[in-house]
């Protein structure tokens, strides 16, 4: 089960809260609900309460301290899509909001249109949109760059240790690095990519190698201690010895 996150009319209109850059993933907010959301919601088997009074769509309780929520789930992605206050016995109670907005959502769509809905309620407003998407997909972006910086830093770390290639897979390809010094001055880099990946990609993978000069890579035809495989390319650069000295020693 992916993190729960809200819709952008969730997160604006309910929550009020703003807009934060795509380089904050929008699961990642910090809000007791979105919270609750994302732990209630973390086990693709885990037991729900639905939400008997919207007949439209499925939707889920979610409940910490005062606040209340409505989840969606999509392909396994939880959407937080109704935020609000328990008000008990209150009309402005969160579910009474709820479902008072899904009659009058269902009473507008029937004025509108001679095939009306056979439900009680409407809750399509509520669901995520274009946008929330298009959000999405581009926070997908922001963290495969985390995760690529975080698994170089982790090789460089491994290879610095014992100089030997350390490799790890993703999705579309697989990333080795080997770092080993020779004659105790200089410190030699290789990097190798085994799949397809556009050329952009690797620049950056070159651009986040610690100590090595970003116009130093050359292409190789053959690593140290075995030829390239099929769908495979690979550079090198000498590293910068300090830097290599200061992973080691942060690691320590």
């Amino acid at each position: 089960m992916h993190p729960a996150r809200p819709t952008l009319r969730c997160l604006d209109e309910d929550l009020g809260l703003p807009l934060p850059s795509v380089t904050q993933p929008l699961d990642e907010i910090d809000h007791p609900l979105l919270g609750k959301a994302a732990a209630q919601f973390s086990d693709a088997e885990g037991k729900h309460e639905r939400i008997r009074s919207i007949d439209d769509a499925v939707l889920f309780k979610v409940k910490v301290q005062r606040w209340r929520g409505a989840v969606w789930i999509d392909a396994g992605l939880p959407w937080l899509v109704a935020a609000g206050q328990r008000e008990d016995g209150s009309s402005d109670d969160f579910y009474a909001v709820l479902e008072a907005g899904g009659k009058a959502a269902r009473a507008r769509y029937n004025a509108a249109h001679a095939d009306g809905l056979k439900t009680s309620t409407s809750s399509s407003h509520l669901l995520p949109t274009r946008a929330d998407h298009v959000r999405y997909r581009a926070e997908a972006g922001v963290r495969f760059a985390r995760r690529l910086r975080a698994t170089i830093q982790e090789l460089i770390t491994a290879t610095l240790r014992d100089g030997r290639e350390h490799t790890s897979d993703f999705d579309s390809f697989t990333l080795g690095l080997q770092v080993r010094a020779d004659h105790g001055h200089e410190t030699y880099a290789a990097v190798r990519i085994t799949g397809s990946v556009p050329a952009n990609l690797a620049t950056v993978i070159l651009g986040n190698i610690p100590g090595c000069d970003a116009d130093g890579w050359y292409p190789e035809y053959a690593l140290p201690e075995r030829d390239l495989l099929p769908a495979e390319q690979a550079w090198s650069n000498l590293m910068d010895p300090r830097a290599a000295a200061m992973i080691l020693n942060a690691e320590a």
